[in-house]
């Protein structure tokens, strides 16, 4: 979907945008690439700093608008805030939270056992993960964003 992003996110108060250019389109789905930056990328004192670092990332856009889009523009990608949240806390809340849960199960399971509940906490997150990966097209869905041309 294609249009003003403040329109499109209305119940969000924070919006990420990114400049980008459009990489490939097949259908409804566009690819667009994205430089992300580190924090200190903008630093006045980048270059003598080794810590300032920037890669590109492909973003893919589902359900877009391709009609007035063409590979090679650029284009100004948006999403919420709110999905970065999420996504740190699926990557890293959770699996910490199952983690520390565990541990005290398998200590107090294990006598006090520090090896075997360590051990037995980090197997605890295998499926988590699984889940996670089965279920990719499901969550992939709730991360969405929206293509912002720049005319």
């Amino acid at each position: 979907m294609q249009g003003n992003c403040k329109v499109e996110f209305t119940k969000m108060t924070d919006i990420i945008k990114h400049q980008g250019t459009v990489e490939n389109i097949k259908g409804t789905r566009v690819q667009v690439r994205i430089v992300q930056t580190s924090a200190c990328a903008s630093c006045s004192a980048k270059s003598f700093c080794s810590s300032s670092e920037s890669k590109d990332k492909l973003i893919d856009i589902y359900d877009a608008d391709t009609s007035s889009l063409r590979v090679g523009q650029d284009v100004v990608i948006c999403g919420a805030t709110s999905m970065g949240m999420r996504a740190v806390g699926l990557a890293f809340g959770v699996p910490f939270l199952i983690l520390v849960a565990a541990l005290f199960v398998f200590y107090r399971l294990t006598g006090g056992n520090e090896a075997v509940s360590a051990l037995g906490a980090m197997l605890m997150l295998i499926p988590y993960y699984a889940v996670l990966y089965v279920m990719r097209g499901r969550i992939k869905r709730h991360f969405s964003f929206r293509i912002e041309t720049n005319d």
